[in-house]
C-alpha cells in the first residue's frame, strides 16, 4: 500500500492485464525466493531445509546444520552483501537484504516532498491531547471509517487493485474519492504499487518486503520513490484505471483535495477539527495501513501455501477493516472476502455483502472449495 509515489512514466505502456480478463498474479507455489537467500548464508554449513511449522511453512525454515544464532534471535550472517543479517524481533522473518534509508542512494524531489507531508501529519497529531472535544473526536472516527473503510479498503484495494466486484461507476468514483483523502496517494499511483506487491511479493523486486528490513517494509519505502520505477518498471499495469478520465484528473488535480477538506474542517470546528480530522486521523489511518505491509508479513499465522511471507494477524484485521487476514488475501487475491472463517471479523466484507445484497455490487469473486483445497496444506 502506497503513499504519494508517483513512479516516473516509462515510454511503453503495455494494455493490463486487467482489461483482457488475464490474471496478473499466478499463484504458483515457490518457496525457492525465500529459501536460496537462507540457505547461501554464510553461517550454513548444510543446505538441507526442512518446514519447522506447518503453520508458517514459507519463513520457519531451518537449517539441519544452521547457526543457533538464527534461534536464538542473534545475528545470521553475511549473505553475500555485505553487513549481518539479522532476525526481525519476536518473529522468524530473517532480514536478508536491508535497505538502509540515508545511506547509499541520493533523495529526490518526491522522496523529499513525500517524507515533509508524512512528518507534517504527525506534527499536526501532537496537539491533540490538548484540543481534544467530542465533536472533534466524532470527525476523526468518521474520516477513519470513509477513508480508510470505504476509501483504501473496499475501493483502493479490493475494487481497483484486485477487482474482486464490480460497482456502478458513480459508486466506484465516489468510494475511490474517499480513498483520496486518506492521504495515501491517488488512485493510479496505490493501484499500481500494490498489484507490483503482489506480482513480486518477498522477492526482490517486491515494492516493500520486510526482508529488507521491518522498517523499511512499514514506511521507510516510501522515501525512495525510485526504487520501485527501477524494480518494477513504472506504471504499466494499470491501464484499466488510466483509461478512464476520473482518475487521470484526481491524479492531476491529487494535492487540492485535502488540502480543501483540511480547509473545511477548520471552517467548521476550527483548530480541534484540523487537529483531529486531519492530523490524528491521517496518522491512523497510515499506520493502520503500513502495518499490513510490514506486520502482516512478520507476525501472525500462515493457512495456506501461497510460497510469501504473508500472515493473518487478527490484530491488524480489527484495526484494518478485515485487511489483516493477509495470507487468505496472497491465497486468493481474488476474493471480496478476507475473513474466510465465520470468526474471522472482516468489516470491509460486511459492506460489500450489503452491497449485493442491494443490487449494488455484483460479480462479487469468493473462492471455491477446489480452489481452498489447492492452496491449502493438506494437498
Amino acid at each position: 500500500m502506497a503513499l504519494m509515489v508517483s513512479p516516473p512514466p516509462t515510454k511503453s505502456k503495455p494494455a493490463s492485464p486487467y482489461e483482457i480478463g488475464h490474471n496478473p498474479f499466478p499463484k504458483t507455489l515457490n518457496f525457492s525466493r525465500i529459501i536460496k537467500p537462507i540457505s547461501q548464508a554464510r553461517n550454513f554449513t548444510s543446505t538441507v531445509v526442512r518446514f519447522s511449522s506447518h503453520k508458517n511453512p514459507a519463513a520457519r525454515l531451518v537449517s539441519a546444520s544452521a547457526n543457533s544464532d538464527i534461534a536464538g534471535g542473534g545475528e545470521v550472517g553475511d549473505f553475500g552483501g555485505g553487513g549481518d543479517r539479522r532476525r526481525i524481533l519476536l518473529s522468524d522473518v530473517v532480514v536478508t537484504r536491508e535497505r538502509k534509508l540515508f545511506g547509499g542512494r541520493k533523495w529526490n524531489s518526491l522522496d523529499v516532498s513525500t517524507a515533509v507531508v508524512v512528518v507534517a501529519m504527525h506534527l499536526l497529531a501532537l496537539p491533540a491531547p490538548f484540543c481534544f472535544s467530542w465533536p472533534a473526536f466524532y470527525v476523526a472516527v468518521s474520516l477513519y471509517i470513509i477513508t480508510g473503510l470505504f476509501g483504501i479498503t473496499l475501493s483502493f484495494h479490493r475494487n481497483l487493485s484486485h477487482r474482486s466486484f464490480k460497482l456502478p461507476k458513480w459508486l466506484e468514483y465516489l468510494f475511490a474519492y474517499c480513498g483520496v483523502h486518506a492521504l495515501q496517494g491517488n488512485p493510479i499511483d496505490w493501484v499500481s504499487t500494490h498489484r507490483y506487491h503482489h506480482q513480486f511479493c518477498d522477492s526482490e523486486r517486491d515494492p516493500h518486503s520486510p526482508l529488507e528490513g521491518f522498517w523499511f517494509s512499514h514506511m521507510s519505502w516510501l522515501f525512495d520513490t525510485n526504487s520501485v520505477a527501477e524494480r518494477c518498471g513504472g506504471t504499466n499495469n494499470v491501464g484499466d484505471l488510466e483509461s478512464q478520465s476520473f482518475y487521470q484528473l484526481v491524479k492531476a488535480t491529487y494535492v487540492l483535495h485535502p488540502i480543501a477538506l483540511a480547509a473545511l474542517l477548520y471552517a467548521a470546528g476550527g483548530f480541534p477539527f484540523l487537529v483531529w480530522g486531519m492530523g490524528v486521523r491521517i496518522v491512523w489511518v497510515y499506520h493502520i495501513t503500513w502495518l499490513v505491509n510490514s506486520a502482516c508479513h512478520v507476525w501472525g499465522s500462515q493457512d495456506w501455501k501461497t510460497g510469501d511471507l504473508s500472515r493473518n494477524n487478527w490484530w491488524v484485521a480489527v484495526l484494518a477493516f478485515g485487511e489483516g487476514w493477509h495470507n487468505n488475501h496472497h491465497a486468493f487475491e481474488y476474493s471480496a472476502r478476507h475473513g474466510l472463517k465465520w470468526w474471522q471479523i472482516d468489516m470491509t466484507w460486511y459492506v460489500v455483502r450489503f452491497l449485493q445484497a442491494v443490487r449494488l455490487a455484483v460479480d462479487v469473486k469468493l473462492p471455491t472449495e477446489v480452489q481452498k483445497r489447492k492452496m491449502g496444506f493438506e494437498s
